[in-house]
């Protein structure tokens, strides 16, 4: 399967960020298909449990074809809120859940199949033999095309993918986040040949002052005017620098940021400005 480039988030867009209308949405799903940019991430829980009905009006409206996009989901969170009485936060991965919460985020995204289904987070309680079931149950019946994790560790993705092949793990990267560089999640996808996902691409640097982000802006406001970007598309360039094709997921709920986002695909960060960003966020110089 073949993503684009940058995978559009959606979290922010309804309660949880902008609180969009439907005609607000609307444009963002135009903005991004003008750019070439058609893969949507999604997950059941965001807005509680209500962003992804807002998308599901709003791309029904439209007059786009369903194969011209790709949507992304996640479920297993089960996170108490005024739309869902649970008992406490916690992880769901039973048969019965699974396959109710992919009913669910077909209704509301008013589509017949997901492209990708990621369990989003871990549970000690996961039973991958179970999970194996469901998910073949879920492909033969056409609701889901692929399968995938979020912020899995590797050997958690190992326990897994050894009983359903997956084809990603989506984890949090970003220049104030690099642990995926060195903790083996990035060598395993790399040796298998797949593609991971990354979220919270920008990381803290627009939203806490800190020694760590201080340095960084040196280095970011340096190279924003030697390559003529913004920090956001060098902040990007840092990440996709990176050999395992990394996909970032950009959270962003504004047309115009969609569309500068994009221009970062065309930044090839020079390989001793990509360690002097890293040695900035790191504070040290590398061993």
């Amino acid at each position: 399967m073949e993503f684009s480039p940058l995978i559009i988030g959606t979290m922010r867009w309804g309660i949880w960020g902008a609180n969009h209308s439907k005609i607000n949405v609307q444009k963002l799903i135009e903005t991004a298909l003008e750019e070439k940019l058609y893969t949507f991430d999604h997950a059941d829980i965001y807005g509680d449990y209500t962003t992804e009905k807002l998308f599901g009006e709003a791309f029904s409206d439209m007059q786009i074809r369903r194969e011209e996009v790709q949507f992304i989901s996640k479920c297993g969170i089960e996170m108490p809120c005024n739309n869902r009485n649970f008992e406490v936060k916690s992880y769901n991965y039973s048969p019965e859940h699974i396959i109710s919460s992919v009913d669910q985020s077909l209704q509301n995204l008013k589509t017949d199949y997901l492209d990708v289904l990621l369990l989003h987070r871990p549970s000690p309680l996961l039973n991958p033999k179970e999970i194996a079931e469901t998910f073949t149950l879920l492909k033969e019946n056409g609701k889901v095309r692929q399968f995938g994790v979020s912020n899995f560790s590797p050997s958690q993705f190992d326990l897994l993918n050894e009983v359903f092949p997956l084809i990603t793990n989506q984890v949090e990267i970003s220049i104030n986040h690099t642990e995926a560089f060195y903790d083996g999640t990035l060598d395993q996808l790399f040796r298998k040949n797949l593609q991971p996902m990354a979220w919270s691409v920008l990381g803290n640097y627009f939203s806490k002052n800190s020694a760590e982000n201080s340095r960084i802006n040196i280095i970011v406001n340096e190279f924003c005017e030697k390559y003529n970007v913004s920090e956001n598309q060098i902040l990007l360039a840092f990440i996709m620098k990176h050999p395992a094709n990394i996909l970032p997921v950009v959270g962003t709920s504004r047309p115009e940021m969609v569309k500068e986002m994009k221009g970062s695909l065309a930044i090839n960060l020079e390989r001793v400005d990509w360690f002097k960003l890293l040695e900035a966020g790191k504070g040290q110089v590398v061993p």
